[in-house]
């Protein structure tokens, strides 16, 4: 299994849109339908209004990488600067 986790830095005010958008655009279902799909969920920050958290699993990492090669990632890509002013990216080891 191979698991990431996706902080995103939302302009202010934004973060709920941002969420709406990847849903209404079908983004996170085509994602969540992808082979090798486990696991794609959005967390929010209490701490902080514009932080969003993304936990991604996939059965390995060479499905996450093709992942990335999917259209509806273009999709994704194509709205992302409307919403997001920064983002990092980091793999969890699991024990």
């Amino acid at each position: 299994m191979y698991t990431i986790y996706v902080k995103f830095d939302c302009l202010p005010n934004k973060r709920q849109a941002f969420i709406e958008k990847v849903k209404s655009s079908g983004v996170l279902d085509a994602i969540r339908a992808e082979d090798g799909c486990i696991r794609y969920d959005y967390y929010l920050s209490e701490k902080d209004e514009n932080e969003l958290l993304l936990i991604e699993q996939w059965e390995s990492k060479d499905h996450q990488q093709i992942h990335l090669t999917q259209p509806h990632m273009d999709t994704l890509r194509s709205f992302k600067e409307d919403y997001i002013t920064n983002t990092l990216l980091g793999e969890v080891e699991l024990l």
